[in-house]
């Protein structure tokens, strides 16, 4: 019998099949993978004609507009109060005693009137408090018309004028926004606090505005109409330029645009020039896109759509 030693030539001619069939099999797969097309989420905003309103903050005390101090004729005891703070007096009416008795020496009352019509806003000194011609023991204000007295800083001085508009708001009502206007602009700086004082008044009488209050105020500087405006979050940085990505809805691409900047009021910015109303712009995503990238828009703000 013949023994027949076939094992290297039969696996030989295995492999080369066996390579031949890998081959085969890898080259349409590599001819079918084609790069994928990065498409990037986004958030947009629709630009629109805006207001935009520039202004100061600033913290005021609502005080009247006039108050007078009430001034004993005498030095003495104050012995009597015959008024209370928030009572309304008439000029001349009676409102206090002060007893000028010393030791060994006793005299008769002495009478303190008001000197003008008005509220009794302040009452510092308790019944035997010792007072004199030269210390006040009330004030009187007139409560008709209510100033807002602010201090501005002196950075900020020019930018201040009569008339000017401002919004105010109380911590008693939070909800609501009182208007004022600028009456009244010192000529002078305080040389200590390098501040410039400025009284402003409420344009409409309200009862609930109370001398004493503390106002947050919006002192309007610059008023806009019509003007485009996005968000802050919308502008972009690339070589010290202002840019934004304005969407394409045939093909969902974004162009990368140049935009001038305007005023900037809390967190909407002003754009001069390069956009137009009605452009989609993009305010969230655009960290990785540039001129042409592929988007998918998540969610569109539309405020400019109602008016």
């Amino acid at each position: 019998m013949k023994k027949f030693f076939c094992g290297p030539l039969l696996a030989a001619a295995l492999g080369g099949v066996l390579l031949g069939c890998n081959r085969n099999n890898s080259a349409p797969a590599q001819a079918q993978q084609a790069p994928a097309e990065t498409v990037y989420a986004v958030n947009t905003y629709i630009a629109h004609p805006s207001s935009l309103d520039a202004y100061l903050e600033f913290g005021g005390d609502v005080e009247a507009s006039s108050s007078v101090d009430i001034l004993p004729d005498t030095a003495g005891k104050l012995s009597r109060l015959l008024v209370k703070v928030g009572d309304f007096v008439n000029r001349n009416q009676l409102v206090a005693y002060v007893d000028p008795s010393r030791p060994g020496l006793n005299y008769e009352a002495s009478p303190v009137r008001a000197p003008i019509s008005g509220t009794v806003t302040a009452l510092p000194f308790p019944v035997g408090s010792t007072v004199a011609p030269t210390v006040a023991i009330g004030k009187i204000s007139t409560a008709n018309e209510l100033e807002i007295t602010i201090n501005v800083a002196e950075r900020f001085v020019s930018r201040i004028k009569l008339n000017q508009s401002a919004r105010l708001v109380f911590d008693a009502y939070p909800a609501e926004t009182f208007i004022a206007t600028v009456v009244e602009i010192s000529p002078v700086l305080n040389t200590a606090s390098r501040s410039m004082t400025v009284k402003l008044r409420l344009n409409t009488r309200d009862p609930r505005v109370k001398i004493g209050m503390y106002a947050r105020v919006k002192l309007i500087t610059d008023e806009k109409r019509g003007v485009i405006a996005v968000p802050n979050d919308a502008l972009v940085r690339r070589a010290g330029k202002p840019l934004v990505f304005v969407v394409n809805r045939g093909d969902n691409s974004v162009a990368m645009i140049e935009v001038a900047e305007g005023i900037r009021v809390d967190d909407q910015v002003e754009i001069l020039s390069g956009l137009s109303a009605g452009d989609e712009v993009v305010v969230k995503g655009h960290t990785l896109l540039d001129a042409g990238s592929r988007v998918n828009v998540i969610s569109t703000v539309n405020e400019g759509a109602a008016q």
